[in-house]
């Protein structure tokens, strides 16, 4: 659920479905506090708590050839999306809009190696918590600088969390001084991970 988004790169993406002059780039959605449909004038207000904010929609084929183009590559043009589907840059370029809109992209970043970012340490975390807490734990993971991933489970825990920090001693710090002072945690169990891979679209 935690990610950390960023914005397609503009100078990559700009050139539109109106030929070789630059053009406002698809839109990445934004990812404020404030963001999502009901935060623009006029926009119907957001779905009772429990439903989904988008609906599900049908792709076609030409739909996921792009998203897997994106995911080798987020910073690839339009002309050669378009190239690469055989569809005009037009139609390449509204499809990404539409897959944006629709929620299917949420955003666009990089591929981070952690270890050569600094961070030696991974950890899967697994939390348990008071019935009931999920979202007021989910809000304050969120706001962890360390974590990457968040994800409400079934089985004989509730959350499962992973993260990425500096070292061992960083990681101690990070479950004992910050997870098990959250009141609605009642136990977590670490998990370190040896190593860990990406696992990338076929090209």
């Amino acid at each position: 659920m935690v990610g950390r988004r960023g914005d397609m790169a503009s100078e990559r993406m700009a050139d539109g479905p109106g030929g070789d002059r630059p053009e406002t780039a698809p839109r990445a959605p934004d990812n404020g506090p404030d963001s999502g449909p009901d935060s623009r004038p006029g926009s119907p207000p957001r779905p009772p708590e429990g439903r989904p904010e988008y609906q599900p929609r049908t792709l076609d084929a030409i739909d996921r050839d792009i998203l897997q183009m994106l995911q080798m590559d987020g910073r690839a043009s339009i002309r050669s999306v378009a190239e690469r589907v055989h569809v005009s840059r037009a139609n390449a370029y509204a499809r990404i809009n539409r897959l944006i809109d629709d929620g299917v992209i949420r955003g666009f970043g990089a591929r981070v190696n952690h270890e050569r970012a600094g961070q030696g340490a991974s950890a899967y975390i697994t939390l348990k918590i008071v019935q009931n807490s999920w979202r007021t734990v989910r809000e304050q993971l969120r706001r962890l600088p360390e974590a990457s991933h968040i994800a409400l489970v079934s089985g004989d825990f509730d959350v499962l969390l992973m993260v990425h920090t500096q070292d061992n001693r960083a990681l101690r710090e990070l479950v004992l001084t910050k997870l098990q002072a959250m009141p609605e945690v009642l136990s977590t169990r670490t998990l370190l991970v040896f190593e860990e891979e990406d696992l990338e679209p076929d090209a």
